[in-house]
């Protein structure tokens, strides 16, 4: 249940091994209102000291490139990715000596080198950059997309319905009801709702402005930048978009099932004033278009993946906490090996989660109730 990047990585993942796969969703894959939507997403490995979300990363990294030759599609544009680093011993710091010792390919550069790879850049408050050259930007709806597409191509079917828990058994609203050795609801930002007394997620409204740079800031031209300390991101100009910065601070509360509503005129305020400290020229480019998006948050930032407790053969799937999407293929290949027995990692247990650092940057409130 769900075509977003967890549910159509594991239908792909499983239609390719053979198995008989139905895919259910209210949407079309890559719909807006679901939170894997929107154009793009960043491809990153960069995860701190978390070796194992390091190592997830980057086998999702090899997967997207897998699902690129199957299908033809431009899926990832590799334009490296940049995290500025405010401290000697901070987020940065920890990813770059974490990212080194798996063999993943990283530098580690001045605030003058960095300010090369931009067109106009202030880096006074910064104590270096940590480069990813191979990370980049994926095209998100299209990705879930070609998923579903290529799990469609190996057999399995897609199903446009709004679905309910009925115990081992799926309740469609057109009134069938859908049985199988294994049920999988990987619904994001409606799995709290559905399981309320086994998910705790906060849902809440992001918003994202995209400004026009012209022909300098092309996302060929620059490569994709984090600021963990600050709670900023953004990327080059993807598809003649506009250069994307967003604040990664969590929003106000957004429903589920509520209509997204426009962009706030305050956080393009505040957008604008983190432009003019670090991308100058950019601060007062025309702003070409906003919008909002979901993030699905578990308190602890950990993903969720595990069997129901009372009903066997039923697994809840989810939790992306705005760092999800990267891992899609290597969540689906690694839920797969599940299924088959093998052990998922226990922090991604159904049980009690303490509020901890974010895993995408600092932008998360630890003390937050949910």
């Amino acid at each position: 249940m769900g075509a977003g990047s967890f549910g159509a990585s594991l239908a792909w993942w499983l239609a390719r091994a053979g198995h008989d796969v139905t895919i259910v969703d209210q949407f079309a894959p890559g719909d807006p209102r679901a939170t894997s939507g929107g154009e793009s997403r960043l491809i990153r490995c960069g995860h701190g000291e978390d070796v194992d979300y390091t190592a997830s990363a980057r086998r999702a990294w090899s997967l997207w490139a897998e699902l690129e030759a199957e299908s033809g599609a431009e899926l990832v544009v590799r334009c490296g990715l940049v995290w500025f680093a405010h401290r000697k011993d901070g987020w940065e710091s920890a990813s770059y000596h974490t990212l080194g010792a798996l063999g993943i390919p990283v530098e580690w550069l001045s605030a003058e080198d960095t300010a090369r790879l931009y067109p106009s850049f202030a880096g006074d408050d910064l104590t270096g950059a940590l480069l990813e050259p191979e990370a980049g930007v994926v095209r998100a709806a299209l990705a879930v997309q070609t998923l579903v597409e290529r799990a469609g191509a190996h057999g399995a079917r897609l199903e446009r319905a709004v679905a309910r828990p009925a115990g081992r058994a799926v309740a469609l609203d057109d009134g069938r009801r859908l049985e199988a050795d294994v049920v999988v609801w990987a619904c994001g930002a409606w799995l709290g709702g559905l399981f309320p007394a086994l998910v705790k997620l906060a849902t809440t409204r992001q918003d994202l402005y995209f400004f026009g740079g012209g022909p300098s800031w092309e996302i060929g031209r620059v490569p994709a930048w984090v600021d963990y300390d600050a709670a900023m991101y953004g990327t080059g100009d993807l598809d003649g978009l506009g250069a994307k910065a967003a604040t990664d601070a969590e929003g106000p509360p957004l429903a589920a099932d509520a209509a997204l509503p426009a962009a706030d005129p305050a956080n393009e305020r505040r957008t604008r004033d983190y432009l003019a400290r670090r991308f100058p020229a950019l601060a007062s480019a025309p702003l070409v278009g906003s919008k909002t998006c979901r993030y699905e948050l578990s308190p602890d930032s950990h993903f969720i993946a595990a069997e129901h407790p009372e009903h066997p053969g039923v697994w809840l799937m989810g939790g992306g906490s705005g760092h999800g999407f990267k891992h899609g293929p290597a969540l689906g290949e690694q839920f797969a090996a599940a299924l088959d027995g093998a052990e998922l990692p226990e922090r991604f247990a159904l049980r009690e989660r303490v509020p901890g650092r974010s895993l995408r940057t600092a932008g998360s409130n630890p003390g937050r109730a949910i």
